[in-house]
């Protein structure tokens, strides 16, 4: 029985996804170790130093399904190494001499780091499928609600009015400079490995160069630079991208959470007769799917510290750091693609209440308008001497809990200069949401300008 969350019978839905689980399967890992020494012989062969029916022979046995994987297992038991006992399989299912070519010039970091790229290049592609689906879903939460009016807020108190088409187009913005930030990394993060033992490529030397474009060509990657064993930053960079966007994702949950608090009431994460929220009080509707996504978001930042750790080595060849790669990207990229699928399913069924919306405009009797008033009032007598003015009549109203229009109308000092239907029209919400309409449209557009 799986022993984690996201191989769990009964949770791996909620902290991963079937598609990312199959990326970072044992076999999709096992196929990629044989795809590496398939593609190298097969460049070898190009370039004369292996027989090409040798080459051919290494990539029809090169298949995950020809393996003994309960050997594979036993051979890493006794042998304490993870790519010895592949070797010597593969070399033995291959007819003729063609097993005296396995694995020629390589060293067994060079295979597995290249396994690992390959990997993160198949989990980029859902990334970037993920991310466009959701990006497609906030435009449209952002253009629905381009005008529909709402308090924001600011330490937790309402501050001025906006619309929640804007607080959905700053999201999508994020969105979108995360899409651009994983797009960007692909030419150093895509990048295969063929160093040999020290990273020298000591035993192909005078081939060595060649072989290495040509290998990397056959699997569809970046031609290094140079060994890059002790150089751990692509992955890093990768980490952090992914983190960055799980960070994302756990903060838009947090915020549809707390407006989905009862007393605000403002958005809903999607409801059907059937989702349960309590076992013992019938009436909850948690935000079960945005906790689900918060969570994830606690539990995949962790692992961008780790990836910065990774990247300690030592010398030429530190396997103490290599190995954690093993661990944290599986588990880091299965959980991220979780917390985008949870989330596209939140933000393109979510629930608005514009009516509830309204209602907590008046919670505070005028108050989130005081910064108009203000700046109405300066123009007479000076913006801090306004301040001072609305800042006291604004600690009333709160503290005897009455409208602010009424304290503001009592005070000859602010009457002298705004009459009752000018504090009134002042105190009008909808005419103080500043340029969110714009932003929205402006990023809507996808432009800076």
């Amino acid at each position: 029985m799986p022993a984690h969350v996201i191989d769990s019978i009964f949770f791996k839905d909620l902290f991963g996804s079937a598609e990312m689980r199959a990326v970072f399967d044992d076999l999709n890992l096992l196929q990629k170790w044989l795809d590496y020494e398939a593609a190298l012989a097969r460049a070898e062969a190009a370039l004369g130093l292996v027989p090409a029916e040798a080459a051919a022979e290494i990539t029809r046995k090169a298949q995950a399904a020809n393996m003994d994987t309960a050997a594979i297992k036993q051979g890493i038991d006794k042998t304490v190494h993870p790519l010895v006992s592949v070797i010597w399989q593969l070399s033995e299912l291959c007819e003729g001499e063609a097993g005296r070519y396995v694995h020629w010039g390589a060293t067994t970091q060079d295979v597995m780091d290249t396994a690992i790229v390959l990997q993160i290049k198949e989990a980029i592609a859902l990334f970037e499928m993920a991310l466009d689906d959701l990006i497609g879903a906030l435009a449209k939460l952002a253009s629905e609600h381009r005008d529909t009016l709402m308090a924001g807020r600011t330490h937790g108190q309402q501050a001025l009015p906006i619309t929640f088409g804007f607080k959905a187009a700053v999201w999508l913005a994020e969105m979108r400079r995360h899409r651009a930030r994983l797009a960007e990394s692909k030419p150093r993060v895509l990048v295969g490995e063929f160093a040999g033992a020290a990273g020298t490529l000591a035993s192909v030397s005078e081939n060595g160069l060649a072989i290495n474009a040509r290998l990397m060509q056959e699997l569809g990657l970046g031609v290094p630079e140079i060994a890059w064993h002790t150089a751990r930053d692509n992955f890093a960079e990768f980490a952090g991208v992914i983190a960055m966007i799980v960070a994302t994702l756990g903060k838009i949950a947090h915020e549809i959470i707390d407006l989905q608090k009862s007393e605000f009431g403002e958005v809903e994460e999607p409801f059907e007769m059937g989702k349960v929220g309590s076992s013992t009080m019938p009436h909850k509707r948690n935000p079960m799917l945005c906790e689900s996504i918060l969570t994830l978001a606690r539990l995949t930042r962790r692992h961008a510290t780790t990836a910065i750790d990774a990247m300690l080595h030592e010398h030429e060849r530190d396997w103490s750091s290599f190995q954690m790669e093993w661990a944290y990207i599986p588990e880091l990229c299965i959980m991220a693609h979780g917390a985008l699928q949870l989330s596209l399913r939140v933000i393109g069924g979510l629930i608005v209440y514009p009516d509830n919306m309204l209602r907590n405009l008046e919670a505070t009797h005028g108050a989130l308008l005081a910064e108009r008033v203000m700046l109405a009032l300066g123009k007479h007598i000076g913006r801090q001497h306004a301040h001072d003015a609305v800042y006291e009549a604004a600690m009333y109203a709160f503290e005897h809990r009455v409208p602010l229009g009424e304290v503001l109308k009592q005070n000859p000092a602010i009457t002298a200069f705004l009459s009752a239907e000018t504090i009134d029209s002042l105190l009008d919400p909808a005419q103080y949401t500043g340029l969110a309409g714009a932003f929205v449209d402006r990023v809507l557009r996808g432009s800076g300008g």
